[in-house]
């Protein structure tokens, strides 16, 4: 799984993986925090979230037709420097006036800047290492590992936004709206670790960064053989898929927003016995560890490499059975922020899953292409909107549920237990669809339109993102069921749109 990659590819995960810990231990507790700080609604504050969201996701495009001129490198470390600009903005405890929210909104325009010049660009080096016809055969695997580094930095997110922010309110006596920006100083050091790995190992993929004096553009990185029609075929593609991935975002990113609002509003707050040890993110690492140490033991040429890993693998099962068999009645509180760690950790559990699949029907000839994996990954979104919309039956509107609750009748909750599976289920959908896109624009882009090219994916998501506040609007006197099948039925049309597009799209790709 780790093998025969560059090196260069490890660095740059890593250097991504420390910027997305702070980007979503921010985003953790943002929807809450704007609600809270400055007394929004949840209509308007679902505006300002997927406003945001939008930009983050749009501003690559620019970022990828600067760095098309003028270096991928150089935008880089331009746009890691603008956002921490942002991110220090952020943090400072302004109150909830007019001043506090026109900080907050430029704190939010710097970090979308910053991340439109630093994430398109970074993640087209990474496609770059792979032009490399050593290297050319392990491109998808090598947008899966560092889609899973994303996710690791993501994975300790929400724990460490609640952590924080308990601490400042608990032990430092900040009000609960102060304690917030706690949270948000948290990327601040996030992005001074990721800029001291960026440096330290840029020796390594400095000949994809672009740029040099005498080159034209980045675009001279690779050379460019295409004809026209070649070019416009390819552009053409890319431009359906991209209008595919918006609805999975739409849908997706309601893990921050709707889904949110579920885990606060109706699901149980409190989480007992065996279920309780999902909430602790170490009994998740342990999980992480066991899965990974199995896929070693079975690949480990070595005896040694086989020992150590069945070692590995035995203390870890056997540290969740000890943990499982002592538990008791424990409980634990629940809180509605902590249920954005299960997408990161299923991602981070499944991806060596997911590479043995396809490396086993690769093998045979079998492995579906980057478009058909994209389908596929739109019709298991369905079905985790779907298992949501079943969860729902019997559940109040949100407005019925906030006026109970405000007259202090009891209410219906749901088992946390449905956020948590589909959370698994919209999880196998994004490996799917989200690294397989990425590794699908960096081969068909053409290379003098790479940096825009991948820019465009994100215009994708960021247009995907804004319509976000969808669910965030229809969050109010409508039926749960009825807010959840939206997704759904946008999710099974998007995948419909792919099949029928099916045969345009994989004759991109040759």
């Amino acid at each position: 799984m780790f093998k025969g990659h560059p090196k260069a590819l490890y660095a740059l995960a890593l250097a991504n993986t420390g910027e997305r810990f702070g980007y979503y231990t921010m985003l953790a507790v943002f929807a809450l925090f704007l609600r809270a700080n400055f007394g929004l609604d949840a209509g308007v504050a679902s505006i300002i979230y997927s406003t945001f969201l939008g930009l983050v996701y749009f501003m690559p495009l620019f970022g990828g037709i600067l760095a098309d001129k003028f270096g991928y490198g150089k935008m880089v470390t331009t746009g890691i420097s603008i956002m921490f600009i942002g991110y220090l903005l952020l943090s400072l405890p302004l109150g909830g006036d007019t001043v506090a929210m026109i900080a907050m909104l430029g704190a939010l325009l710097f970090i979308s800047i910053g991340t439109g010049l630093f994430k398109g660009n970074l993640q087209v080096m990474v496609g770059n290492l792979y032009d490399d016809p050593q290297y050319a055969d392990k491109r998808d695997s090598a947008f899966s590992l560092f889609y899973m580094a994303i996710n690791i930095g993501a994975l300790f997110a929400p724990t460490a936004a609640v952590a924080i922010k308990n601490w400042a309110e608990n032990s430092l006596g900040f009000s609960g709206n102060d304690a917030y920006h706690f949270s948000f100083a948290v990327a601040c050091v996030a992005l001074i670790i990721s800029m001291a790995i960026y440096f330290a190992c840029r020796q390594w993929y400095r000949h994809v960064e672009g740029g040099k004096k005498g080159d034209k553009g980045a675009a001279a990185v690779v050379e460019d053989n295409l004809t026209p029609a070649e070019t416009k075929a390819r552009i053409v593609a890319l431009c359906l898929v991209f209008a595919v991935v918006i609805f999975f975002w739409m849908a997706f990113h309601q893990n921050g927003l709707t889904l949110t609002f579920f885990a606060d509003e109706f699901t149980v707050k409190e989480a007992f016995g065996l279920q309780s040890m999902a909430f602790s993110v170490w009994n998740l690492v342990v999980v992480i560890v066991a899965v990974y140490a199995a896929f070693s033991l079975f690949q480990s040429e070595g005896s040694k490499g086989k020992l150590i890993s069945g070692a590995v693998l035995v203390a870890s099962v056997g540290y969740l059975i000890y943990k499982g068999m002592n538990v008791g009645d424990a409980q634990v509180a629940v809180n509605a922020p902590i249920f954005q760690q299960f997408n990161p950790f299923y991602v981070v559990a499944l991806t060596p899953v997911s590479l043995a699949i396809f490396g086993a029907l690769a093998k045979r000839g079998k492995e579906p292409s980057a478009p058909r994996k994209i389908a596929y990954g739109m019709l298991v979104a369905a079905i985790g909107f779907a298992i949501m919309a079943v969860g729902s039956q019997g559940l109040l509107t949100p407005n019925e549920q906030a006026e109970a609750v405000k007259a202090g009748a009891e209410v219906p909750l749901a088992s946390a237990n449905w956020l948590i599976l589909t959370y698994l289920v919209l999880s196998f959908a994004e490996l799917l669809l989200s690294p397989m896109g990425i590794s699908f624009v960096s081969k068909v882009a053409p290379p003098k339109y790479k940096g825009m090219m991948m820019g465009g994916w994100f215009v994708a998501t960021a247009i995907g993102n804004m319509l976000v506040a969808v669910g965030g609007l229809l969050w109010g006197g409508i039926s749960l069921t009825v807010v959840w099948s939206v997704f759904i039925v946008l999710c099974l049309l998007s995948a419909l749109f792919m099949f029928v597009m099916m045969k345009r799209l994989e004759s991109a790709t040759k």
